[in-house]
């Protein structure tokens, strides 16, 4: 490697969104390392002011393709409580099958499809197909099964408005619901098969350090993708409400999107975090998948999150089981009613990348304030450490053979949505 160099990685590939990254090294070390976030902001915080909570929960969606019930479901969450709306278990359970396919449909599309080809030795899945057809053959079988559930749940396959305040515009039959879970069941099997293929697997070391986890704690004793509390692996927790005293915000000259500290210190959410904080709540095969796969570099290496996306998609559907047994015992729930037009409140859900918080106060039954954090906002920092880590451990070894394919790989396991991130509503260059 010359005296001084320069690595561009631009666009970053398999990944939602376009990025990339730069690693300066001068004098065979590094110098500087940059995660570019190339997206303009999309300023979605300012097109909801004025705005009934009908049409917000019609707008902010729109932030992705990719993890629009997630928003729509943080959405609901925070203005459900600015609004005094309490909705019954049922409808509370619906919105947990919903998730669950989002869930399924992003870490399968992620797992096999963006990241795997990286550990099997290939440029993409469609390389991989000839020796690993029958995995590809199922994971595109389960990404479209999650896709069904998504549709059914959200009226469309993309930005439905079946979701709406208080409950659902239409819900699923019976008969519905049973094909549901007998497809979930059926595709058990498989989801236990990629668990038995990734513990097979090699996975290197070059970038590992530590860091720390944050996620939202269920409010009740099992795992599960929402919650009205902070849990950090360090042990403490903290009200959602208080997010911002929590998770302080930044901004970059090299990048279009903000970016999160926990104690001023760079963390991690999504999988592994929800896997490292809230896997012993796990049962049935899931705890079975945890228990085979989770050591103790999990806490050091990001690439394990991608061994947690594998974990959590036997867990969703093995809950896709028990959601659908009780709903078939639950009437259909009625659309609950807000009781006031002024309030504050944070919806707090875990996307498939890890926390998303959506804030709103309304006033006499318009928005006059909206915050949205989201989760590749919140690792970004931590992308950027785990990236200079990776580049000096591999120069101290004199490892340049596919270098940067290497830093792609740590960039990639903690899949960004690259579009989600840039919604903020000003940019400020330091």
């Amino acid at each position: 490697m010359s005296k001084t160099e320069r690595i561009e990685i631009e666009p970053l590939a398999r990944v939602e969104g376009h990025g990339g990254i730069r690693v300066e090294i001068k004098d065979n070390k590094v110098q500087n390392v940059e995660v570019r976030i190339l997206e303009g902001p999309r300023l979605f915080e300012t097109l909801v002011l004025g705005k009934t909570p009908e049409e917000d929960l019609s707008i902010v969606p729109r932030i992705c393709a990719i993890c629009n019930l997630s928003h729509k479901f943080a959405a609901l969450r925070g203005l459900e409580k600015a609004l005094g709306v309490t909705v019954p278990e049922a409808t509370q359970l619906y919105r947990e099958l919903m998730h669950h396919g989002e869930m399924l449909e992003s870490h399968s599309l992620h797992l096999y499809f963006l990241a795997l080809p990286d550990f099997l030795g290939y440029d993409n899945a469609i390389a991989m197909a000839e020796k690993y057809g029958d995995v590809v053959t199922k994971a595109l079988a389960l990404k479209k099964f999650a896709n069904k559930v998504m549709r059914i749940m959200g009226g469309r396959m993309i930005h439905g408005e079946n979701p709406i305040l208080g409950g659902f515009g239409r819900l699923p039959d019976h008969r519905t619901l049973q094909q549901l879970r007998e497809e979930a069941e059926g595709f058990l099997p498989f989801a236990m098969e990629t668990i038995d293929l990734l513990a097979s697997l090699e996975v290197p070391d070059y970038m590992e350090r530590e860091t720390r986890f944050l996620c939202l704690k269920p409010p009740h004793d099992g795992y599960g993708y929402y919650g009205d509390i902070l849990l950090a692996s360090d042990g403490k927790e903290y009200d959602v409400e208080d997010y911002k005293s929590v998770i302080s915000e930044r901004v970059v000259g090299h990048s279009f999107a903000k970016r999160g500290r926990y104690q001023d210190r760079p963390f991690t959410v999504g999988a592994i975090a929800r896997v490292l904080n809230l896997g012993d709540r796990l049962t049935g095969k899931a705890r079975e998948a945890r228990d085979r796969l989770v050591n103790e570099r999990w806490y050091r290496n990001p690439l394990y999150n991608n061994f947690a996306q594998a974990v959590e998609m036997v867990f969703s559907l093995e809950d896709m089981v028990r959601v659908i047994d009780r709903l078939l015992e639950l009437d259909q729930p009625e659309i609950a009613r807000p009781t006031r037009e002024t309030g504050v409140g944070t919806g707090g859900v875990e996307a498939p990348r890890g926390i998303l918080l959506h804030h709103y106060e309304i006033e006499n039954g318009l928005t006059v304030s909206a915050d949205i954090i989201t989760p590749t906002a919140m690792f970004l920092d931590d992308v950027e450490a785990f990236i200079r880590r990776a580049s000096e451990s591999l120069l101290s070894k004199n490892e340049l053979d596919n270098f940067e394919l290497r830093l792609e790989m740590v960039a990639r396991a903690f899949d960004p949505c690259i579009s989600c991130s840039t919604h903020l509503v000003t940019v400020e260059f330091e």
